[in-house]
């Protein structure tokens, strides 16, 4: 946080609303004026995309593992005014896997998500997608580089993706105040930390010690513990 006017602690505050709640740029700008703080909305949405990335690369480094049963699926963000898709995958306890949001729907981007997926967790034993054609096709294709003993099952079983529909609301909620990005890096980087404050809702950040964090402990709390 060199070189900012603003303190790291107030550049986090502002962030975490952005993140937490379903609240506009200009909305946090109100509740700081509140607080007798000067922080135009335009300042904010730049700390989104400077430092997003950096709370991403942190999280993943403390992330708890999951389980090796994954149900995959897509939902549509408006960028510019046109749909782009977020590709989202939880485990079967519904902790979030990966997610990456992609202009296009195809076999490519789903594999590039399944790559950096199994690069972070390691492979699947079992994958659920949806009858998507795009999604089993990477699938496959990904399953070429084991032998027939270790690959993937692949499953297209509508009823256990309910899960993964479930946890999109929370993106929709969050994303709704936008009424569509005007960039698609801006996109990327708030989807990004939406999903970091829900992770660590979920329970799936460590401690700084590797040991889970304190249940007692406050979202707000453990989401400033990433620059701690």
């Amino acid at each position: 946080f060199k070189g900012y006017n603003n303190s790291a602690k107030m550049i986090m505050t502002c962030l975490y609303f952005k993140f937490r709640y379903a609240l506009s740029y200009r909305d946090i700008e109100e509740l700081c004026q509140i607080r007798g703080l000067n922080i135009d909305h335009s300042n904010i949405q730049r700390w989104v995309e400077r430092f997003a990335p950096l709370l991403d690369k942190r999280f993943r480094s403390r992330k708890h593992n999951v389980n090796s049963s994954w149900r995959m699926d897509e939902t549509y963000i408006k960028v510019k005014g046109r749909w782009c898709y977020l590709y989202r995958a939880v485990d079967k306890y519904g902790l979030t896997i990966d997610f990456c949001l992609r202009a296009k729907r195809d076999a490519i981007a789903a594999k590039a998500f399944f790559r950096n997926a199994i690069k972070q967790h390691g492979k699947p034993v079992k994958v659920n997608v949806d009858k998507s054609g795009a999604n089993k096709c990477a699938l496959e294709s990904i399953n070429k580089n084991y032998p027939k003993e270790q690959q993937i099952e692949i499953r297209q079983n509508k009823y256990l993706n309910n899960m993964v529909e479930q946890d999109h609301r929370f993106i929709k909620r969050r994303t709704k105040p936008a009424l569509g990005y005007k960039s698609f890096n801006g996109a990327k980087q708030t989807i990004t930390g939406i999903e970091i404050t829900h992770m660590i809702k979920k329970g799936q950040l460590k401690s700084n010690n590797n040991h889970n964090i304190n249940i007692n402990k406050s979202i707000f709390n453990d989401f400033m513990s990433l620059v701690a």
